[in-house]
């Protein structure tokens, strides 16, 4: 399947033409030897402070991992065990500090949600991971946005059918770059917030996750074994809400820069 660059147009100058980015031939390959039909870039973030770039492999999703959250979406937060979906890796939009991006409202809804959410990116993997040993696997965090068609996911839910459709599209989580733990620390409480239009529409604090970060890593890793260039999406605070084309949406957590999207 034919990927994208991770880099949006407001993407930081130059890093599409670092190496993992497709060149958009063939590979060469010495005679009588295989090689691919065409190359195909992986998922790169920025590492502020360094000419790095973290590679992404997987991006999972935890859900309804604020109470007040859960009861939004018509659930019980005191019986509900934690669950987890998947984004495509190349669903990442870069958003680069100090920039707006422009996020294109996307085919097929009319039900635009926005979900501000703490990102941890794995830098270690591993299987059946103690929770007390669950943040040595973490290499950084950054800000991002778990963008949801929910006409769709709902009408998939419905239908008692998967909900990809409403999740798991092109674009649909923009983030910024990543911040390493040796420069910023791990993120167990501190004020999360989104604005639309500079209203403010969600607000908590990340004390207020039913698991904690420690703890989602040591579930997952239970169901899957985990491997350096995971993402994890931590969960939203309640007030997810709409968006349509114009609207600017600027995310914020205590220590980390603001994340700035249009919609267009």
């Amino acid at each position: 399947m034919d990927r994208r660059k991770v880099l949006s147009t407001g993407a930081v100058t130059g890093l599409a033409a670092l190496a993992g980015c497709a060149s958009g031939t063939p590979s060469s390959a010495a005679p009588g030897s295989s090689r691919t039909v065409f190359n195909v870039a992986a998922p790169m973030l920025p590492i502020v402070g360094t000419s790095d770039m973290f590679p992404v492999r997987r991006i999972y999703c935890i859900g309804r991992n604020y109470a007040a959250h859960a009861r939004e979406m018509g659930s019980d937060p005191n019986r509900e065990l934690p669950f987890f979906f998947q984004k495509p890796s190349d669903a990442i939009q870069f958003v680069a500090i100090g920039t707006t991006a422009d996020h294109p409202y996307p085919p097929l809804t009319k039900n635009y949600h926005y979900e501000i959410e703490l990102v941890a990116a794995l830098g270690k993997g591993g299987k059946n991971v103690p929770v007390d040993q669950a943040l040595s696997l973490v290499y950084g965090y950054t800000i991002g946005l778990d963008m949801t068609r929910r006409d769709l996911q709902r009408a998939m839910g419905d239908e008692k059918k998967p909900w990809e459709i409403g999740k798991s599209f092109d674009r649909s989580a923009p983030m910024g770059p990543l911040h390493r733990v040796a420069d910023v620390g791990h993120f167990t409480q501190g004020a999360i917030a989104l604005k639309v239009n500079g209203v403010t529409k969600q607000s908590a604090d990340l004390n207020m996750m039913t698991w904690s970060v420690a703890e989602q890593i040591s579930k997952l890793s239970q169901a899957f074994e985990l491997m350096p260039g995971d993402l994890i999406y931590s969960g939203t605070p309640e007030n997810v809400g709409p968006v349509v084309p114009g609207d600017v949406m600027q995310g914020s957590i205590t220590g980390l820069p603001t994340l700035d999207v249009r919609v267009v």
